[in-house]
C-alpha cells in the first residue's frame, strides 16, 4: 500500500482542465518526483494534497485514509513562492512554525535551535529576518518546513536560489530526511537534482500523466542503444553493426557507437574486441533533462496533430 495514494484525481476551472484524471503512488520513505513543464498541473496537485484545493473527482488517501484537513500537521509543504515575517525575529519565526503544526513551546524551541546550528545561523537567532541574505533566509524556511518532522515533505523547487555550495547542503539534508524516515514529494525543473535524489518520478504535461517509474527504469526505456568505447585504435564503422556517432564534449576520448537496428550489445563487443583494442565499454543511457525534453516535445506535436 501506498503511504501517499493519488487516484485519478480531475481539477477542472472555467474553460480549462488542470488535471486531467492524474494517478500516481508514493512510497513510504522514498523521494518521488513531480515532474512536467510550466502549467502541466504540478502547482494544482501538490495544492489539493495540501488541501488548499479541492478536487472535482478523485481521491487523495494519506497512509490508507482518505484526506481530511486533520492531515495538514503531518505536512510540511515548502512552496516555490518563499513567504516570511520579514519584521520577525529568525527564532521567533521558526518557533511560531512550529507552533502552528502543533508542537508545543519547548519542542519547538529545542528544534529551532538544533536546525540553526545545522545551518549555520546560530547567530542569526535574533536578528529579523529583512537582515538576512536570499539564501538564509531561504535556509529559514526550509528550518520552518521540516521543524515538526512530518512524515509527508512536499518540496517545491527547493534548490530555488541557492548556490552550488548551499544547494549540495539542502541535498545532503532533504537525503537524511528520507533515510530517518519521512516521505518527500519533489518537484522541480532541475533534472539533475532528479537523478541525484529521487527514486520514483511521474512526469505531467498538458494536466495528465505521461511518464511514470523509477529513474532507473525510465533511463532504461528511453536509451538510443549507445556504445561509449575505450580504445587506443581508431575505430571505421561497420554500417551492419554499428555508425559513429560524435564525440562526447566531456568524455572526447571515448568512441562513440550506436548500434544497427536488431544488433545486441554483446555482439557489438565480440566483433570490436576481435578487431581493435579494448579497455572498456560503457552504454550510454539518457539523461533525465533529455528524457523531459524529449517526451514533453513529443506529447505536444500529438496534441497539436
Amino acid at each position: 500500500m501506498a503511504y501517499l495514494d493519488i487516484n485519478n484525481v480531475v481539477k477542472r476551472y472555467e474553460g480549462h482542465t488542470a488535471l486531467a484524471g492524474v494517478s500516481m503512488q508514493v512510497e513510504q520513505g522514498t523521494i518521488y518526483g513531480l515532474l512536467g513543464p510550466n502549467g502541466a498541473g504540478k502547482s494544482t496537485l501538490i495544492r489539493i494534497i495540501n488541501r488548499i484545493l479541492a478536487a472535482d473527482e478523485g481521491t487523495v488517501t494519506l497512509n490508507g485514509k482518505v484526506m481530511t484537513d486533520d492531515d495538514i500537521t503531518h505536512i510540511g509543504y515548502l512552496p516555490e513562492e518563499r513567504g516570511l515575517y520579514k519584521k520577525m525575529k529568525v527564532g521567533d519565526h521558526i518557533v511560531y512554525l512550529g507552533r502552528l503544526k502543533g508542537m508545543t513551546k519547548a519542542d519547538a524551541l529545542a528544534s529551532m535551535h538544533w536546525w540553526l546550528d545545522r545551518f549555520d545561523l546560530k547567530e542569526w537567532e535574533n536578528k529579523k529576518v529583512e537582515n538576512l541574505s536570499k539564501g538564509m533566509q531561504q535556509k529559514v524556511q526550509f528550518i520552518g518546513t521540516v521543524i515538526h518532522r512530518p512524515p509527508l515533505l512536499i518540496f517545491d523547487e527547493p534548490f530555488s536560489g541557492f548556490d552550488p555550495v548551499n544547494a549540495e547542503q539542502l541535498k545532503v539534508e532533504i537525503l537524511a530526511l528520507r533515510d530517518q524516515g519521512s516521505t518527500i514529494l519533489f518537484s522541480t525543473h532541475n533534472m539533475a537534482s532528479v537523478e541525484e535524489v529521487c527514486q520514483q518520478i511521474t512526469l505531467l504535461n498538458h494536466a495528465q500523466v505521461v511518464l511514470t517509474g523509477s529513474v532507473d527504469e525510465v533511463k532504461q526505456q528511453h536509451k538510443k542503444n549507445i556504445i561509449a568505447v575505450q580504445t587506443p585504435d581508431t575505430i571505421e564503422p561497420n554500417p551492419s553493426l554499428f555508425t559513429l556517432l560524435p564525440p562526447d564534449p566531456v568524455k572526447k576520448n571515448d568512441t562513440r557507437i550506436k548500434l544497427a537496428q536488431g544488433v545486441n550489445v554483446r555482439d557489438a563487443i565480440n566483433w570490436l574486441n576481435e578487431h581493435y583494442r579494448l579497455t572498456g565499454f560503457t552504454e550510454v543511457l539518457p539523461s533525465m533533462n533529455e528524457i523531459f525534453i524529449e517526451t514533453v516535445k513529443s506529447k505536444n506535436v500529438e496534441n497539436n496533430e
